[in-house]
């Protein structure tokens, strides 16, 4: 058997390497257009409906038929100030801001599989839930997650997910 660089190989061959075994993840070399594929497959989401990054961040990515979408808050697309007043008006903005991201990417709600909600207060678990079964159907809810966060200055929810085409 003829000895094989381990770099040489790792690098033809497209393996990885996990701790000391070798996994395989195609026996050949992919032909030049699928490499070209594989460096343009993310494909960035940025849209004035929803409010505009306030930093370094994509409003969402879209990597194969995965869209992930960036955390929404309760700020108006429009006029890029934070809403305030009820947490249920609150509420809603953040999810018609993810809506209108996925909307973007050529999806709706209906496509999200997991969603992460973060709460300045954990008081508003009841009357969030209110506001998100308007949001996504019974029965087919998402996979979800919902923890207390410090949020930046006068915000009361943040909301991101996971979608599929």
């Amino acid at each position: 058997m003829m000895a094989l660089d381990r770099r040489k190989f790792l690098k033809n061959t497209g393996a990885t390497m996990l701790g000391a075994a070798v996994t395989v993840k195609a026996a050949n070399k992919p032909a030049p257009a699928e490499k070209a594929r594989s460096r343009r497959g993310k494909r960035v989401i940025l849209t004035d409906q929803a409010p505009k990054p306030g930093g370094p961040y994509s409003q969402a990515i879209v990597a194969g038929s995965t869209i992930y979408v960036s955390g929404q808050t309760h700020i108006n697309p429009r006029t890029g100030n934070v809403v305030v007043g009820a947490f249920e008006e609150q509420a809603v903005l953040v999810f018609e801001n993810l809506q209108a991201v996925l909307k973007a990417a050529g999806v709706g709600l209906q496509n999200a599989v997991k969603v992460n909600i973060y709460l300045a207060d954990l008081s508003n678990f009841s009357k969030l839930n209110e506001v998100y079964r308007r949001y996504f159907s019974a029965g087919d809810f998402p996979a979800r997650t919902t923890v207390g966060a410090q949020l930046a200055s006068g915000l009361a929810m943040e909301v991101d997910c996971i979608a599929v085409r």
